[in-house]
């Protein structure tokens, strides 16, 4: 399959995709001192806790996000190393 046509938007598409996995990340880490977001304890001793409402759309959307990432950096990957 030729992927050489898609490779400017499919980067374009990866940069999106990067800045909004980054922004989700951080929004994600807000409220958390900067030992929990390195993953040492923090003010609940570094327990997991249960995400309710908006943390659970964020976490899917987190994932969901990541995957979509992962595929679209394969496909330009492929697409570039087949531009002449």
């Amino acid at each position: 399959m030729n992927f050489a046509p898609w490779a400017p938007y499919l980067s374009i598409i990866e940069i999106i995709l990067g800045l909004a996995l980054t922004a989700l990340v951080l929004v994600q880490s807000k409220g958390q001192d900067l030992g929990g977001f390195l993953g040492g304890g923090g003010g609940d001793g570094g327990a997991f806790r249960t995400r309710r409402g908006i943390e659970v759309v964020l976490h899917r959307l987190t994932i969901i996000i990541a995957v979509i990432f992962f595929i679209n950096t394969l496909l330009a990957f492929l697409a570039w190393g087949q531009v002449s």
